[in-house]
């Protein structure tokens, strides 16, 4: 399979967004990838080790990424595969009007976003948590009241803090960042005191700093949240194959492979374990699969 790495303009494709949204209502997701003969992955360009970018935009990697290419290579294997640079704001509506055919990103599976898209069997369990510099002394969520907390525009981190000030009468100053490596970067530079996110990217994130040793992951979890691939409601037939593809990869062994590939083993572009060895939730969601969403994970 000819994969051509392509990093497409938002902006260019949302005028296109049109006719994309029309040719999936023709048919089905797989039909729209048969007939055009490509598929477009939406990836992130800052998210290790779930989705992001080695070199000047010519090669999406990841834990997600690389799920995303082998159900593709599956389900679709002559399809070409066209890579584009998104966030967490605008994934969900860029699959919603057909620009994506399918999310590759860490995005949570919840109630709300079910009614938007739907999500493929889960494939990570991730915690929410709160990255520091280890100089802060900063080892609770109380110690946050009234300081500067980072936290990525849209995604649920941003929720949970605000769930949190109700729960516990307290007030964070939430700075938010337009993707998590300008979130890291307000911790970085001071002006933000702890950065929120699901444990996993922070993981990623720090191992690829510029001083890893000078951070790290501290508190209680904010919550526990599903991740998942995304991709066009009302579309069952995509969904199953998805789905069944993931099944053979849960079932042979491959998933948890790639699972430590990404996890446990080196990654670029530092070549730093996460050392983020596979929880006990994500292996028994791999002996028996599901899709619920975040609800159903609530304490």
């Amino acid at each position: 399979m000819n994969i051509a790495f392509k990093t497409i303009a938002a902006a260019a494709l949302l005028a296109l967004s049109f006719g994309a949204a029309a040719q999936t209502a023709a048919g089905g997701t797989l039909d729209k990838i048969r007939s055009s003969g490509k598929v477009v992955l939406g990836v992130r360009e800052a998210s290790p080790p779930m989705a992001y970018m080695l070199g000047a935009g010519e090669k999406y990697v990841g834990y997600h990424v690389e799920l995303c290419e082998r159900v593709l290579k599956d389900i679709a294997p002559q399809a070409r595969l066209e890579y584009m640079a998104v966030t967490a704001q605008n994934t969900i509506p860029l699959v919603q009007n057909g620009t994506l055919d399918i999310g590759c990103g860490p995005t949570t599976n919840n109630m709300a976003r079910q009614q938007l898209v739907a999500f493929a069997l889960t494939t990570y369990v991730s915690e929410v948590r709160m990255a520091t510099r280890v100089d802060s002394g900063i080892t609770s969520l109380d110690q946050l009241a009234g300081r500067n907390v980072s936290a990525s525009s849209g995604t649920t981190a941003v929720q949970l803090l605000r769930k949190r000030e109700r729960a516990q009468n307290v007030s964070y100053n939430t700075l938010l960042g337009k993707d998590h490596l300008e979130s890291f970067l307000l911790m970085e530079a001071g002006r933000a005191d702890a950065f929120v996110l699901d444990d996993n990217l922070l993981a990623g994130i720090i191992a690829n700093s510029k001083n890893p040793s000078a951070y790290r992951i501290v508190g209680e979890p904010l919550g526990s949240e599903p991740i998942a691939l995304l991709f066009r409601k009302d579309d069952p037939a995509f969904k199953s194959a998805v789905d069944d593809s993931l099944r053979r990869m849960m079932k042979s062994g491959e998933l948890e492979k790639i699972y430590g590939k990404w996890f446990v083993a080196a990654i670029p572009p530092k070549n730093t374990s996460l050392n983020l060895p596979m929880s006990a939730t994500l292996k028994q969601l791999i002996a028996e699969p599901n899709d619920k969403p975040l609800e159903a994970y609530a304490k």
